[in-house]
């Protein structure tokens, strides 16, 4: 198992080719290369040339730093069909810079709309048609998480979608923070992915349901908004020995997976932070091991 650190909480302080260098001075031998204007941004077309890929990866091999795991979101499930098909696109791309860099390993999210979930559906295994013979032939592994807003948010729902894929190369993520809007019930889920999770983000949340639902309030009453945090462990009402211990049950520490640190909320002590959720990381999975 590899941990690496999401460094997104120091894009707007470092350039693009200095973020190895922050990664390994805070102690993480992985980083993921989540959406950088430079590089993959969020839902449109990559902007690296190969110059500037060679240029991060000898960044990232001078500093010590290998790359777990590549991750784009882009709207490769939206209802639009034009972005979809600029989607696939831009996915064609971000395939070949993984590859370049070195990586076998991409994260991303569901994307669509819950508002049209059969819609999304039919976008997403169109997309799937095109782009995963392009997964296989290359040899990667594209995990995907059910995040908040998509048009799969449910857990279980999440095994079924990605099952009906029917490729060992697409597997899942999940997300800690986003276990309140996966349907709560987090052994069922795990119980049910089994090794289709190979990669996990470690972050903590407040639980919206508590408090009769009246921990978030928005108005006007009825929203439609999807609320989360992602806190530093210990911060929120994730229960740490249940992940960590559900995790172990399914063998995620001794196979090729990826456990990501992905605190956002805290960016004015990131350094400190991210030191902070190595050390804890290390803790339970020492254990739960």
């Amino acid at each position: 198992m590899k941990i690496a650190l999401d460094p997104t909480p120091f894009h707007h302080d470092y350039s693009l080719l200095e973020l190895p260098r922050v990664v390994a001075d805070l102690g993480y031998e992985w980083l993921q290369l989540t959406p950088h204007v430079d590089m993959i941004p969020f839902f449109n077309h990559p902007k690296a040339d190969d110059d500037l890929v060679a240029k991060f990866k000898k960044a990232c091999s001078d500093a010590g730093v290998g790359i777990a795991s590549v991750l784009p979101v882009l709207r490769w499930s939206g209802p639009d069909e034009d972005a979809r098909e600029a989607a696939v696109r831009y996915w064609k791309r971000a395939i070949q810079i993984t590859v370049d860099l070195g990586v076998s390993t991409m994260n991303t999210e569901f994307s669509g709309r819950p508002e049209k979930p059969e819609e999304s559906e039919r976008a997403f295994y169109r997309s799937m048609e095109e782009l995963v013979p392009i997964i296989e032939r290359e040899g990667l592994d594209v995990l995907i998480d059910p995040h908040p807003d998509d048009f799969v948010e449910d857990g279980l729902a999440a095994v079924r979608t990605i099952r009906g894929i029917n490729s060992k190369n697409i597997g899942m993520v999940i997300v800690a923070c986003h276990q309140f809007h996966m349907g709560g019930d987090l052994d069922a889920i795990m119980a049910a992915a089994g090794d289709m999770v190979r990669l996990v983000h470690v972050a903590d949340t407040m639980d919206h349901h508590r408090s009769h639902g009246l921990r978030y309030i928005t108005n006007p009453p009825g929203n439609a908004v999807r609320v989360h945090q992602h806190l530093k462990i210990g911060d929120g009402d994730v229960d740490w020995n249940q992940f960590f211990g559900g995790l172990g049950k399914l063998g995620f520490y001794d196979r090729d997976t990826v456990m990501v640190s992905s605190v956002f909320a805290e960016n004015e002590n990131a350094h400190e932070v991210s030191r902070y959720q190595l050390d804890t990381i290390r803790k339970y999975v020492s254990e739960h091991s």
